[in-house]
């Protein structure tokens, strides 16, 4: 016999994975496409394109890496993995890029 209250606590979980796909796709898809962005605006920069042309470059291919990190968080296997490489990715690209797009001293 299952103890009461437990196939309410079983849709809870579903409920709060669903919810946590959700925000994993639209907030660390956003965070980890940022990330993304700023270095691939300072390699377009160190490439020798002038700042307009990486900044469109960056954006363009931004958008390709924002679809794919939202469809992949939602058909990930592993919640936990999903969280990791988005926030991981984002704060590793975030940091070589700002590393890249600081001056020389």
């Amino acid at each position: 016999m299952r103890p009461a209250g437990f196939a309410d606590s079983t849709a809870a979980r579903r409920r709060a994975a669903v919810v946590s796909r959700v925000l994993a796709a639209i907030g660390g898809g956003w965070l980890f496409a940022w990330g993304f962005a700023v270095l691939a605006l300072a390699l377009g920069r160190r490439a020798g394109l002038g700042f307009e042309d990486a900044q469109t470059l960056a954006w363009l291919l931004v958008f390709l890496v924002y679809v794919a990190t939202a469809c992949w968080s939602v058909a990930a296997r592993s919640l936990a993995r999903v969280w990791g490489v988005l926030l991981a990715g984002a704060a590793l690209m975030t940091g070589a890029g700002w590393w890249l797009m600081a001056p020389a001293a």
